[in-house]
């Protein structure tokens, strides 16, 4: 580990120039300080839009019976168990799990013929579909720098549940690596915060080997830093640009992650903790430990990402535990008693950012997509559970500045098949990445590899909602 003391320290005297050079979180060896002056005299040259993107992994495959295409004409082995209930939205209705999502129906938009091509376990969506086999995120971060310039922001984040609640119940990550950047750099790696006692101990900075490389040494650094510096003279006589790094550096990044500077009446309205009570969930289900630590962290986790795309997080990825997956076996439990562990929590966490998102004038700035890696069959099986399905799956989309209030698409009377042009992996990507950039632009960038461009910049966005 590199030691600040030993390397950055003369004379007992902190050197400005080199403190900001090991702090520079960006690309090329510029300094934190340097890129903020160079994007002010780039301005409008940069292809990245003003917005951000959170992605909310419905890990283990939601039904999009249960949850926004009941079905409820068809026959009783196929149609919602749940029954149905009406939204805002004319001769729409969803499960009857999501009356708060059903009084914001408006408000987003759902696309009934979204197709994730198989039933696998995997994190497909999240890769979309790229011949990199790298995360959305990371792909992002090749395009935008590792950290946004203007506030030192990591631009690629992955929240756990970890992240909000120290010690909890770990995501399943059998399934895909939700940290993966396929064959970029390591240095676009997502951002992976922990809380408590994790935060110092588990929250890592994807920089070059050879950088600092533990948040705890950086804490510290800081603190050091931040006491030499509170009565220095030549830090007040820093320019703007290296004035601007400091400050970023010191309170941006760690003050955004630290939901008790949150405004405690936005915590509560977010918080799914007390909605579903461990002595709740039957102990007959292997995953009951999963079902308890999405209800405990998914909305705190969702007010996270919402903090971290106000500071400049360019894409957030947002994941709980593996609670979608709905056979009715040993492991899962069956719809009936499976949307009453996962329907709630979902409902209050995604209804409470949507008025949040809604109440700061962030609707264009924050694109959510909740989406999982499949849908599920349309015949009940025998034990009251529906089995993988890759054929139909749901998609919710909210804000970003695209078309809401609708429903793109339709699907079949069994609810198994696209009735309409099917959305592919590659249409939500292209959705995506038309969020985040000016992808005409980013066809004239220099210095980015062509593969990277490719990927970014393939396919077309979800016809209804641009």
């Amino acid at each position: 580990m590199l030691t600040f003391q030993d390397h950055f320290r003369q004379a007992g005297r902190w050197q400005r120039r080199q403190f900001l050079r090991a702090g520079a979180l960006g690309l090329g060896g510029l300094t934190l300080a340097d890129r903020f002056a160079v994007q002010a005299a780039a301005g409008a040259l940069s292809p990245l839009k003003d917005k951000s993107v959170i992605f909310l992994f419905m890990h283990g495959g939601p039904s999009q019976f249960e949850t926004f295409d009941p079905k409820m004409e068809a026959s009783s082995s196929i149609r919602s168990t749940t029954g149905e209930i009406k939204t805002t939205l004319p001769g729409i209705t969803f499960g009857s799990h999501f009356p708060r999502l059903a009084q914001l129906a408006h408000k987003f938009s759902l696309v009934r013929s979204f197709v994730t091509g198989d039933g696998n376990h995997d994190i497909k969506p999240v890769l979309g579909a790229n011949t990199l086999r790298a995360n959305m995120g990371s792909l992002y971060s090749s395009i935008a720098g590792s950290s946004r310039a203007g506030t030192a922001m990591p631009t690629n984040v992955a929240l756990f549940p970890r992240s909000v609640e120290a010690g909890a119940q770990a995501a399943v990550t059998e399934f895909g690596n939700f940290e993966g950047t396929g064959e970029l750099s390591r240095a676009f790696a997502p951002f992976v915060p922990g809380a408590g006692a994790d935060l110092q101990q588990d929250m890592r900075l994807n920089l070059p080997e050879g950088r600092f490389d533990n948040r705890r040494a950086l804490l510290g650094v800081l603190d050091q830093w931040k006491h030499w510096a509170d009565g220095s003279e030549e830090v007040r006589g820093f320019d703007a640009s290296q004035q601007q790094a400091f400050e970023a550096l010191h309170r941006g990044v760690f003050d955004a992650f630290d939901l008790s500077r949150e405004d405690q009446r936005v915590v509560s309205r977010y918080d799914t903790a007390s909605l579903l009570p461990r002595d709740r969930i039957n102990p007959k289900w292997n995953n009951r430990d999963h079902y308890a630590t999405n209800a405990l962290t998914l909305g705190k986790q969702l007010l996270l990402a919402r903090r971290l795309c106000e500071r400049g997080a360019g894409f957030v990825t947002v994941t709980t535990s593996f609670v979608w997956d709905m056979h009715a076996d040993v492991n899962n439990a069956p719809l009936t008693t499976g949307m009453d562990y996962v329907g709630a929590p979902f409902d209050h966490a995604v209804s409470a950012f949507i008025e949040d998102v809604e109440a700061r004038g962030l609707r264009d700035s924050i694109l959510l997509v909740c989406c999982g890696e499949m849908g599920r069959t349309p015949a009940i099986n025998k034990d009251g559970g529906r089995d993988h399905w890759g054929n139909l799956a749901p998609l919710l989309l909210y804000g970003g500045g695209l078309k809401m209030g609708q429903v793109i698409g339709q699907s079949s009377r069994d609810g198994g098949e696209p009735a309409s042009q099917p959305v592919t992996m590659q249409d939500l990507m292209a959705t995506i990445m038309h969020t985040l950039m000016d992808i005409g632009q980013v066809r004239l960038m220099s210095g980015i590899p062509p593969r990277v461009i490719d990927a970014v910049t393939r396919g077309e966005p979800i016809r209804g909602l641009v």
